[in-house]
């Protein structure tokens, strides 16, 4: 009789990978957890229930076929583990990293309902993607035939990464527009190393350049290409450009020295990371180090700021947000980890504007919660007289982020966007008002999840293969 394998979650308690120590890892830039043992990552599978209905899928915006791969794993058939990951998962090494699954598969496990903890899905699925890169698993993309279509992707995020990898496994020619000198998007230039190491975003790049994916940098849509020539040059184009413009804060002082985006802060030490000469960092404006550093913002933006400083050397980090800790967006594991590392939250505080030419503090009011508001937050409050003055060398606003105004930018008018700046597209098919056009991630969505991003990608990328092929059916009925 055959051992069953799965259903272990009565007898084996959840495991996650090892964790490096908070006095070590706010050294280097390096990730915090280490990869699972071979014996580890399939034990830790076998406590899936193999649910009739698994809420981990349903609750996945791919729908990863997550029980079969778990059950794979936990059987030792890891390559076609692998498969079965990958079919659903144009990047399944870069969502098990990052993705945050407590909020998503995790958080909507069966067993973690019945009082077991969950099964570690984003481990289990790093350490199986990253067994399969070793193993030389993972091979460029090569058509059965090529197609003379071709297709322009505006944004090399992954969004525009996920359609380019769809549309080059049918054959379409693809290139990809890109404002960078190097792919990825905020995967490259916005998230830390110690969330998301380069090498794995590079790897998967350079798996689609050796497909026939065709980049090209440091273009900038409206500057050094017209919109116009790109659709002139492609039978269909991808705007997947993600949301850049960084939100404003109106308060006295907001301009001095020493307060900066987000974005530029993160964009500057990720260069370093690569080796770059960067000049901001290196003449301090960027760096945080032996500074007092005060992080505005409870988003995983300001987490990966706060975590930042705290790494380049900073003498004391904060992080101010208005409301609690039970009513941040923030992922509550980033929390976790940025607490460990020293940062300190000051929850219920809001600036209110800025000391000196060149920043020497933050005029903070205090908040308190008040009645929800209409999306069932509660909102907060001033509590009048009782503002303090935060001292502080660096102030890095991470407030989220805003679309560019794609129509004026690159002088296309009949490009219809939302009220709030978007890219107006059809939920289903992704497709804008124009002809041809296709529109996915941040720049439909505003400011979202990579997990989204890729699938708004692969879905947009199969609606435009059927577009391609219409004239091939057309002239086939004829």
């Amino acid at each position: 009789m055959a051992v069953q394998k799965m259903l272990k979650f009565v007898d084996v308690a959840r495991d996650m990978p090892e964790k490096r120590g908070a006095t070590i890892r706010k050294t280097d830039f390096q990730e915090i957890y280490a990869e699972y043992a071979a014996t580890k990552a399939a034990e830790q599978a076998s406590r899936c229930s193999q649910c009739g209905v698994p809420y981990c899928q349903t609750h996945c915006p791919l729908h990863n076929n997550i029980p079969d791969w778990l059950r794979m794993t936990a059987e030792g058939r890891l390559q076609e583990a692998y498969q079965i990951s990958q079919a659903t998962n144009t990047f399944p090494e870069i969502c098990g990293r990052i993705c945050p699954q407590d909020r998503l598969c995790e958080g909507n496990c069966v067993i973690e309902q019945a009082g077991h903890g969950t099964v570690t899905i984003g481990a289990v699925e790093k350490y199986l993607t990253d067994t399969a890169w070793q193993q030389g698993w993972v091979q460029p993309v090569a058509p059965a035939s090529e197609r003379p279509e071709s297709v322009g992707i505006i944004g090399a995020g992954p969004g525009g990464l996920a359609a380019a990898d769809v549309l080059r496994r049918q054959g379409v020619q693809v290139t990809v527009y890109d404002r960078n000198d190097r792919a990825g998007g905020l995967l490259t230039y916005g998230i830390p190393g110690f969330k998301l190491e380069k090498d794995v975003v590079m790897a998967r790049v350079e798996q689609l350049r050796a497909g026939g994916v065709e980049f090209v940098q440091n273009c900038n849509v409206g500057e050094d290409i017209s919109f116009e020539a790109i659709r002139g040059k492609h039978e269909a184009v991808l705007i997947a450009t993600g949301v850049y413009k960084s939100r404003d804060l109106q308060a006295p002082g907001v301009g001095g020295e020493g307060i900066v985006r987000a974005l530029d802060y993160l964009t500057a030490s990720n260069r370093k990371s690569f080796g770059d000469d960067v000049e901001e960092f290196d003449s301090g404006e960027l760096n945080a180090a032996g500074k007092r550093v005060v992080v505005i913002g409870g988003g995983d933006t300001a987490m990966d700021c706060v975590r930042t400083a705290i790494r380049q050397g900073a003498t004391s980090v904060k992080c101010l947000y208005r409301r609690d800790r039970d009513n941040m967006p923030g992922s509550q594991r980033e929390v976790q980890n940025a607490e460990q590392e020293g940062v300190e939250f000051v929850w219920l505080t809001a600036p209110k504007g800025f000391v000196g030419e060149t920043v020497e503090g933050v005029m903070v009011q205090r908040m308190r919660l008040g009645a929800p508001d209409a999306t069932g937050r509660r909102s907060p409050e001033v509590i009048e007289g009782a503002d303090y003055v935060e001292e502080a060398d660096l102030v890095v606003m991470a407030l989220g982020f805003e679309p560019e105004d794609l129509p004026a930018l690159w002088g296309a008018k009949a490009l219809e966007v939302t009220r709030w700046g978007t890219v107006r597209a059809d939920f289903r098919s992704h497709a804008t008002a124009l002809e041809g056009v296709w529109a996915v991630g941040d720049i439909v969505r505003g400011a979202s999840l990579v997990v989204w991003a890729i699938r708004d990608g692969r879905e947009a990328a199969q609606n435009m293969l059927t577009y391609l092929n219409a004239p091939i059916a057309a002239a086939a009925a004829e």
